[in-house]
């Protein structure tokens, strides 16, 4: 039997999200947001409801998007009793555009937009016993944003399992599926994984900004001097270049906007690439992508793409002793060779390679420069205030105890979810190799003793470029402080 569905209220985001207007007040004048696509009927009709004069004014469809997305995400208030079905449609769906009255609908919509506003990587739908958790990835950390019953929770994963093409009916087995929807300008390609769990299906939506453009250089938050040391890397002829750090920690972007200047420097330069995956599709740039069920793996990729007459090669990453092999003889022989490996920091990475059973004397001959890196949360811009640390905090950040100056922190606000923080930035030491360098490599190569040589000349660690960081007030110090806790 079908449920009865109820009126539009007047004013509600419901309400504008179907009329296509938007009404604010300023003060106790009412003022009247339209566009081009408005129904007149809809004008209308608010002059009626409003019964009051009001003032008229029409904004462009991107103004309008913005206004509506910013209203539905700051809704989470949802009626959970009553039911309703949507009719499917294929393709890439604008939810700004999309009006249902069916709660559990309404529910994801708003979910979704309000993680794409706020910049979430991930949300996560998390079953319980009688209540089921919304959660949101921000900046590499999880957050609590909405709590509704169980009773509709498999109405929610059903819905979801719907929009990515997934079985319906089959809950004891995991899925894995992809599903495409647009928020105003902004384009998501959505990748989605079910598992059962004891107290329903577990679903995490990872979010993927299609409309998202590559970093140049210089917004990777490099200091004056690491950036000067990067363009030195990025404009040698061949050798072997190395960036480093744990999984998430921004050494693709960086390795990519080293090709982005390479490109806009010589752009007569043949560039390749072989990565698992394919993380940024750029024009102009050979992009293979690894299948180790056909037997393309990054050494069989690698040595095919030496007979492709290559300059310049970015190497996913360098997994075993064959792959560095096949990278070290590249830049050997005339290539300029970028990849990256997992070490704590970059004195690290030379010793890491001749555990793997490659010879000092070729490390020697072939690198030019490691680049270690790990991503901090910038402080949010719209609530960022000034304090005075307490000596206790001065001390855990090597600082003196008559330090006179202020650090900053953010105080928390809906445009930051109440974190503090909006977005990331990048911690960087880059390590050039000179002669000195490479005649230690050659007798020790021993990280702690590349270290101490280095720290001799303008070499500066992870620690040092962070606490520049937190004096510039564009992290904090409990981001500094977990940063080292984890080393």
């Amino acid at each position: 039997m079908p449920v009865a569905r109820k009126k539009l209220t007047p004013w509600s985001s419901s309400y504008f999200q179907k009329r296509r207007v938007i009404l604010e007040w300023d003060g106790e004048e009412p003022c009247l947001y339209f566009t081009e696509q408005t129904p007149k009927d809809s004008i209308e009709e608010v002059r009626f409801l409003l019964q009051r004069p009001f003032k008229k004014r029409k904004i462009s469809l991107e103004e309008f998007s913005e206004k509506l997305e910013r209203l539905l995400s700051e809704l989470k208030e949802i009626s959970l009793s009553e039911e309703g079905e949507e009719g499917e449609k294929k393709g890439s769906l604008d939810l700004l555009n999309v009006y249902s009255e069916a709660p559990v609908v309404n529910l994801i919509n708003r979910v979704l937009i309000k993680a794409s506003r706020v910049g979430a990587s991930d949300i996560h739908f998390d079953p319980g016993e009688k209540e089921a958790l919304i959660k949101l990835r921000l900046d590499g950390v999880l957050h609590e944003y909405q709590r509704f019953p169980m009773r509709i929770y498999s109405q929610v994963v059903a819905r979801i399992k719907v929009m990515s093409n997934l079985n319906v009916a089959e809950k004891l087995v995991p899925q894995d599926g992809r599903m495409r929807i647009k928020i105003g300008e902004r384009e998501l390609d959505i990748r989605v994984s079910v598992l059962p769990t004891i107290f329903g299906e577990r679903v995490v939506l990872r979010l993927l900004d299609k409309s998202n453009r590559l970093l140049m250089l210089e917004e990777l938050g490099l200091s004056e001097e690491d950036y000067h040391k990067i363009v030195r890397l990025a404009k040698k002829p061949y050798g072997l270049i190395l960036a480093t750090g744990p999984t998430g920690a921004g050494k693709s972007t960086t390795l990519y906007a080293m090709l982005l200047l390479v490109r806009e420097l010589y752009p007569h330069k043949n560039i390749i690439t072989i990565e698992d995956p394919v993380e940024y599709q750029v024009s102009g740039l050979g992009q293979v992508q690894v299948n180790p069920k056909v037997g393309l793996t990054f050494a069989a990729g690698l040595r095919s793409i030496l007979r492709q007459d290559p300059d310049v090669i970015l190497v996913g990453e360098i997994r075993d002793n064959e792959t560095a092999e096949i990278s070290i003889h590249a830049a050997l022989t005339g290539h300029l060779v970028l990849s990256t490996l997992h070490t704590n920091d970059a004195p690290t990475a030379i010793t890491r390679l001749v555990d793997m059973g490659i010879e000092p004397y070729l490390i020697a001959s072939s690198f030019e420069g490691v680049i270690a890196q790990r991503l901090v949360r910038r402080i949010c811009p719209h609530c960022r205030e000034p304090y005075r640390p307490s000596l206790e905090e001065l001390k855990a950040l090597g600082l003196p105890e008559n330090f006179d100056g202020e650090l900053y922190r953010g105080r928390g606000c809906d445009e930051c979810l109440g974190t503090g923080y909006k977005g990331r930035i990048g911690i960087f030491e880059v390590l050039e190799l000179d002669e000195k360098l490479k005649n230690l490599i050659l007798t020790t190569p021993n990280a702690n003793e590349i270290r101490n040589e280095a720290l001799k000349g303008k070499f500066k660690i992870l620690r040092q470029d962070a606490l520049e960081k937190v004096l510039a007030g564009l992290t904090t110090s409990s981001e500094l402080l977990a940063l080292t806790d984890k080393e």
